[in-house]
């Protein structure tokens, strides 16, 4: 008990030194993913930021080996499956190893449900839900064999409450927190951590022309912070989850939220 007291204390020193380690960030070239990545390059891990974008992918690179890191410019699709097998044999073959995985890539599309087509439907679930399931599978089964993972999925306040005609993404998010806890409880045994982030209202490309509407003003009425939080707040959250401080930490999800999930009447 004593010697793990001592490891415990040693973790605490370095919440933030992930040195020696290597990331992959899928859908790590724009908004939150790309400043997670950034933070992971910052905190001392080798990081491979990757998108459907060869322009996203160099320039983040770049920026990660600003930093003083290793990283390699490299595509994917999580659509497609060989794609991601792709990434992680590259990923492999250039670092030797994948220690950490982030799920980040995402879409939404604001339908009245009964206008919803069913292709709409399957795009969103396919990309944000399949998606993430494809990478976890991929890079799970290295992370097994080498018995440790840190694996962190990008979830939604829309995984808790419901937003008014985003079913499709709502129901997306609210699957990767059930798939975030079945993988945590599933592969808890070969040392890999699975848990997911929840950002609040972080402007980025995906939602900014629905933050300037009315939907907006009631975000903010409802967050009791009275602003919208900025992608390197979330960024934080997946460094502790990448980190040893957060060894005995699986199954969950974190909002990053500026209270919102915890507001009642603001007034």
């Amino acid at each position: 008990m004593y010697e793990r007291e001592s490891e415990s204390m040693n973790h605490a020193k370095h919440v933030a030194d992930l040195s020696g380690r290597c990331a992959v960030v899928v859908g790590g070239t724009a908004g939150i993913g790309k400043a997670i990545a950034l933070a992971l390059a910052a905190a001392g891990a080798d990081v491979v930021a990757s998108s459907r974008s060869p322009e996203g992918t160099d320039a983040t690179s770049a920026e990660i080996q600003a930093l003083g890191r290793r990283t390699v410019s490299l595509c994917s699709d999580v659509t497609d499956q060989s794609s991601l097998q792709r990434l992680h044999d590259s990923v492999i073959e250039a670092f030797g190893r994948v220690d950490i995985l982030v799920n980040s890539a995402g879409i939404t599309r604001r339908v009245p449900t009964l206008e919803c087509e069913e292709q709409t439907w399957r795009s969103i679930m396919d990309v944000n839900l399949n998606g993430t399931l494809r990478a976890c599978q991929v890079f799970g089964k290295r992370m097994m064999e080498a018995r440790y993972g840190r694996i962190i999925n990008i979830a939604s306040l829309s995984t808790f409450v419901a937003f008014h005609e985003v079913a499709p993404y709502g129901a997306s998010k609210a699957a990767v927190g059930a798939l975030t806890r079945s993988l945590a409880v599933e592969w808890a045994d070969y040392g890999i951590t699975v848990n997911a982030i929840a950002p609040g209202i972080i402007p980025t490309e995906l939602n900014r022309a629905l933050l300037d509407s009315g939907r907006g003003k009631e975000l903010l009425l409802r967050t009791p912070m009275a602003r919208f939080g900025a992608a390197d707040e979330v960024a934080g959250a997946a460094v502790y989850f990448a980190s040893e401080s957060s060894s005995f930490v699986t199954g969950q999800i974190l909002a990053v939220d500026g209270g919102f999930l915890a507001s009642g009447v603001n007034q």
